[in-house]
């Protein structure tokens, strides 16, 4: 037994280290990364292609390059390590916790349905345990389907396998500027905040001729940033901007057209049978009475 978990560590350790050089491109960095020596890195990456047989990355002056066998390891190895990651959480737990919720959250949507998700859990929820990561769509993506993470909140998704698509109420993107009475079009300090291809898509044929904004963003919290800080008008969604409207810092302008949003919850489907309060946490975000009680 002591002999299986010591290999069990020893391959684990040698995958996280595989998955470091992946990500960092280069056995220097990995090393940084992972507080060992390169010398360590290469021992590792070398005793687990000889444990596979294979050889898994290919060394090169600029970086490293994945083999076909490292590419298809390169799932297995995330799935795996994932798994453990997970384990050792939920067998880690203190007394009084009974689960494990590992939650993804684009880092649009936290502002809204994420805090909303994440404070039903935290509320009503006192045995559960809560890990929350931010990521973008394609990170989400990845993490649910190779289990780092239990259920996501993304804008779209194409549901896998073991996993449920939940759509939830479209996010509204509203036209906000720091004054009041401010123009539908022409204002010289606009910022084109990027939503997604339907967004530029309906942005485009609503405001064919309004030339091109000189400040473009990809994140609705940098742009709301730099209006309270400098000025401007920007579409953001109103979950993130009704604070700041009711504290009279930033203003709708009356007249602009509205854009929305699809959103949905997806969840490992293995994860949500242990989650008996799942089905009405769902109920509440999509606005719909619970058909279920919550406890």
């Amino acid at each position: 037994m002591r002999k299986f978990r010591i290999e069990a560590a020893v391959n684990i350790t040698s995958l996280q280290t595989f998955l470091a050089i992946v990500e960092t491109g280069s056995l220097v960095r990995a090393s940084h990364k992972m507080n060992v020596t390169q010398s360590t890195v290469t021992a590792r990456l070398k005793g687990l292609e000889e444990e596979i047989g294979q050889t898994l990355l290919i060394r090169q002056k600029s970086g490293v390059t994945l083999t076909p066998a490292g590419t298809k390891m390169l799932r297995h190895a995330r799935i795996m390590t994932g798994l453990w990651r997970q384990a050792k959480y939920e067998t880690a737990l203190p007394e009084g916790l009974e689960s494990v919720c590992t939650f993804g959250c684009d880092r649009e949507l936290w502002h809204g349905p994420g805090r909303a998700f994440f404070y039903g859990i935290t509320a009503d929820r006192p045995e559960v345990a809560l890990s929350v990561q931010q990521g973008s769509s394609r990170d989400l993506e990845d993490w649910i389907s190779t289990g780092i993470v239990d259920v996501i909140l993304t804008y779209e998704a194409v549901a896998r396998g073991n996993q449920t698509i939940h759509d939830l109420p479209p996010e509204e993107l509203v036209l906000y500027s720091w004054r009041d009475a401010a123009p539908v079009i022409g204002d010289p300090g606009y910022i084109f905040v990027d939503h997604g291809a339907d967004f530029r898509r309906q942005h485009a044929e609503a405001y064919h001729d309004a030339g091109l904004a000189r400040l473009n963003f990809d994140s609705s919290w940098w742009a709301l940033q730099f209006i309270l800080d400098n000025r401007g008008s920007a579409y953001l969604p109103r979950a993130l901007a009704e604070t700041f409207v009711q504290q009279g810092r930033i203003f709708e302008v009356a007249g602009a057209p509205l854009f929305s949003r699809k959103k949905c919850l997806v969840v490992n489907d293995s994860a949500a049978r242990n989650w008996p309060w799942f089905p009405a946490l769902v109920a509440r975000l999509q606005g719909r009475e619970s058909p279920t009680n919550s406890a």
